[in-house]
């Protein structure tokens, strides 16, 4: 995104898993660490800790990076964020998304994980064709 700052943007959806015990309140977790500005940390210790995603795990993780556990632990009890997650949902279904991650890159579908490589060529393609 550093290379790429004020040309382009990343809009992040949530899509859980429904075969995954834990992958709601995992959603739950990244968004309410989000509301304390810390998205991105909560993000990378998910995929470290995966599968370990049990609420307590999940309270673990949100104090070893800096939350406020009152206000983490509130936010997952109410679910706070659960209209966004069945929405964003909705939306992968409606899209006939089923893979994690999947990309689009001004409207080009980029499945699985990818090197940097790969979707910076991408990226810089599609920077080509924006008109000015």
């Amino acid at each position: 995104m550093e290379a790429y700052k004020g040309r382009i943007r990343l809009v992040i959806k949530n899509y859980p898993y429904k075969y995954r015990d834990y992958s709601h309140i995992a959603a739950e977790a990244s968004l309410a660490a989000a509301d304390q500005g810390r998205y991105w940390e909560m993000h990378d210790m998910l995929l470290r800790k995966s599968p370990q995603l049990d609420r307590n795990s999940l309270i673990r993780y949100a104090r070893d990076i800096g939350l406020d556990i009152k206000a983490f632990t509130d936010s997952l009890d109410r679910m706070t964020h659960s209209v966004a997650i069945e929405r964003d949902k909705k939306l992968a279904a409606d899209m006939d998304l089923y893979n994690t991650p999947t990309f689009f890159i001004n409207g080009r579908k980029v499945i699985g994980n990818r090197s940097y490589e790969y979707l910076k060529k991408i990226i810089e393609e599609e920077l080509k064709n924006v008109k000015k």
